[in-house]
């Protein structure tokens, strides 16, 4: 399936990473999926209980994380991942989380996995 639901540059604030002072403050971080979806079918019947609900995902992206509160980006992919393939059905899905300012002289850091067979 070369169908995708995209979602780009969702904003998460939580609290994210491993040292003693970052456990004591909430920080942003930006998400992005791409996520496989056969879109044919709520494109013939333009009916949203066929579709992607990209809004449920984006919530429940922003639960996890504020839940989680995770140390490292990697941890926080690969659980998030689990959940929306479980929670959603999603059958593969490209999951970039960025942590902006984080590195002084970057504009952001992050990491990129894929999971699951498109």
């Amino acid at each position: 399936m070369a169908d995708s639901v995209l979602i780009e540059g969702l904003v998460v604030e939580t609290v994210v990473g491993v040292y003693d002072w970052e456990r004591n403050v909430s920080q942003r971080l930006v998400v992005d999926l791409e996520m496989a979806w056969d879109n044919q079918i709520p494109g013939d019947s333009d009916d949203v209980r066929d579709a992607l609900d990209y809004a449920a995902v984006s919530e429940r992206v922003t639960r996890c994380l504020q839940a989680l509160q995770p140390r490292l980006l990697e941890h926080g992919a690969e659980v998030l991942a689990r959940v929306l393939q479980t929670e959603f059905g999603v059958a593969w899905l490209r999951l970039t989380v960025r942590k902006p300012g984080a590195v002084p002289s970057a504009q952001s850091v992050g990491v990129s996995i894929e999971r699951g067979v498109r």
